[in-house]
């Protein structure tokens, strides 16, 4: 299933990709409410749904609902589509939707660095033993097909493709073995980086937290669809070149490791992002380097999950 936020006029709506439609989450419960949907196999479904109460206000809210109301709320969605002429209100075909970032502000952006085997081989040095964790604050966000805007401050501006975890259940100090469990799902991360920033004041924040620095989208792809998010084709093209070119077998720290290292010291709640790294082929390596310039194109696509474009523009 695919969880989306997308705008119908000035407003951000939480939607489900059902078919070649998004179905709105608020108009597919009232359509619940109203027995619209008598079929026998969405009893259950349209029970939950009743029973939760008003529909989530964003996508935070319905992640923290639980993984049975968002598939409540997937099953429902599949039924209307089957119609295959959408109840007025209730959504759009998909390939007219105006996606947006699936969640607009994150509680945390966590990022891992060095967390790719060949992206420490390309620098030449020796992968880490322990995980480097970074922040992006959420002023960085933004969605498919949204510009990244360059800072006129900096001259060395670079892209890196990453996979990135959702969390659906929050908690503390969480068993390695349970981990997957408070993950929602997945989407996808570009970590735009000021190199010179970065490198120039010898700790990550203000290179990695730039406006804009972080497109994600272009949905979130719930865990079940994903049956093995270590074993992933990942890439970006720049301009429809191949820059980065891995497979997430080469992540050092796997998805669970990291989930319940950090629950060590920090509580994880709903909606959070844990990015997990990029692969060889950043801009700042390559000989000689590429940085980004107005008027580049990048997308960044991950197997199973989808792909992320957006356009660089001036400040």
């Amino acid at each position: 299933m695919k969880l989306v936020t997308y705008r119908s006029g000035k407003n951000l709506c939480v939607g489900v990709v059902a078919g070649n439609f998004v179905l709105d989450a608020a108009g597919v419960i009232e359509l619940a409410r109203k027995a619209r949907l008598r079929d026998k196999k969405f009893k259950s479904a349209i029970a939950a749904l009743k029973r939760a109460g008003a529909p989530p206000s964003d996508m935070i809210a319905l992640l923290a609902r639980g993984e049975r109301y968002w598939n409540a709320l997937g099953g429902v969605a599949a039924g209307i589509a089957e119609f295959g002429k959408l109840p007025k209100g209730v959504g759009v075909p998909l390939a007219k939707a105006r996606l947006a970032a699936p969640i607009a502000r994150p509680g945390k952006i966590t990022c891992v660095g060095l967390n790719y085997a060949d992206h420490a081989h390309e620098q030449g040095i020796e992968p880490p033993t322990a995980p480097i964790f970074f922040l992006k604050s959420s002023n960085t966000i933004c969605g498919p097909g949204d510009p990244v805007r360059l800072l006129a401050s900096s001259s060395q501006i670079d892209y890196e493709a990453e996979l990135a975890v959702v969390m659906g259940k929050g908690g503390r100090d969480i068993p390695e073995e349970r981990a997957m469990e408070h993950v929602a799902g997945y989407t996808l991360l570009n970590d735009v980086t000021a190199r010179d920033f970065q490198f120039a004041d010898k700790q990550w924040f203000r290179g990695k937290s730039g406006d804009t620095f972080a497109p994600t989208g272009p949905w979130i792809v719930t865990r079940d669809e994903v049956p093995d998010p270590h074993h992933l084709k990942i890439s970006l093209t720049l301009n429809g070149q191949t820059m980065q070119d891995s497979n997430t077998s080469n992540l050092i720290f796997k998805i669970p490791y990291l989930i319940s290292y950090l629950s060590r010291s920090l509580t994880w709640e709903p909606g959070d992002l844990l990015s997990t790294g990029t692969p060889p082929g950043v801009g700042v390596f390559r000989k000689p380097p590429v940085f980004l310039k107005p008027g580049d194109r990048m997308s960044v696509t991950v197997e199973r999950v989808g792909t992320l474009t957006n356009p660089v523009i001036a400040k």
